[in-house]
């Protein structure tokens, strides 16, 4: 699930979350946002179970995907494209 919020000028917070029924273990989101680098945006467990992260992006289109303990690889079907490259984002 991805949630966005418009901030103020020309930045919007993006969170990503991963349902408590995702793959156990550490899950990062990847993207070119972080330079496709694991750990950089590690998903955080909630009170309910989900594990989400937020980012601060600028205006553009964004490639990510989650990167699963044993490089388990995961696409968001809440992301505006998905193909066999992952989700895209359009800000």
């Amino acid at each position: 699930m991805i949630k966005r919020n418009r901030l103020f000028g020309n930045q919007t917070r993006v969170t990503f979350s991963l349902p408590k029924d995702a793959p156990t273990g550490t899950v990062s989101v990847v993207g070119c946002f972080n330079g496709w680098e694991p750990g950089r945006h590690e998903l955080v467990p909630r009170r309910d179970g989900r594990r989400t992260v937020t980012v601060r992006l600028a205006p553009g289109e964004y490639r990510f995907r989650y990167l699963a303990s044993g490089g388990v690889w995961l696409d968001d079907e809440q992301a505006d494209l998905v193909d066999q490259q992952g989700g895209r984002l359009l800000l």
